[in-house]
């Protein structure tokens, strides 16, 4: 089975994304629980959660990225955008919610890399997103350099328990 399905132009679909980073997400999430056990019941030490935590702390940041980026293409509201990065927070709750989404057709369509006579495609995220979109490769790096600063900034607070202290 292919996660990340393309069109038939061959290209990856604002859906085939989400879902690929939505399925990575719980599965990191899984990771991350076993790392625990093995930490907490089998005490074999905190390597196995410091590395599903390292693993799940960049897919976390990745959905969050690809959440927005797809929202803003499908011309989710805000608070659709801000709901799919919150399941992140939630274990497995990204796949409830990508079933939600795809039932109410809100990943329908393929990117939107031409301006339309929709007016929600004359804002200015609708301009940046076809200015990135038009430039696939910059914007993979740009996306992959925009999550490792995020991650990197996050190692450096340290853990959000710790965070204001």
């Amino acid at each position: 089975m292919t996660i990340l399905k393309t069109s038939p132009a061959g290209t990856v679909t604002p859906r085939s994304l989400y879902r690929a980073l939505a399925l990575a997400e719980m599965a990191t999430w899984t990771m991350l629980i076993v790392g625990m056990v093995l930490k907490y019941v089998v005490r074999v030490g905190d390597w196995p959660v410091q590395v599903a935590g390292m693993a799940h702390g960049i897919v976390f940041v990745s959905f969050a990225v690809t959440a927005a980026f797809v929202g803003v293409n499908q011309h989710w509201p805000v608070a659709r955008i801000a709901a799919a990065v919150a399941t992140a927070v939630v274990p497995y709750a990204t796949y409830p919610f990508d079933r939600w989404l795809e039932r109410g057709g809100h990943l329908e369509g393929g990117w939107r890399r031409e301006r339309t006579d929709d007016p929600r495609d004359h804002t200015a995220a609708s301009a940046v997103l076809r200015v990135l979109l038009a430039h696939p490769l910059a914007l993979g790096a740009g996306m992959a350099v925009a999550v490792a600063g995020i991650v990197a900034t996050l190692l450096f607070l340290g853990p959000p328990t710790e965070w204001g202290r």
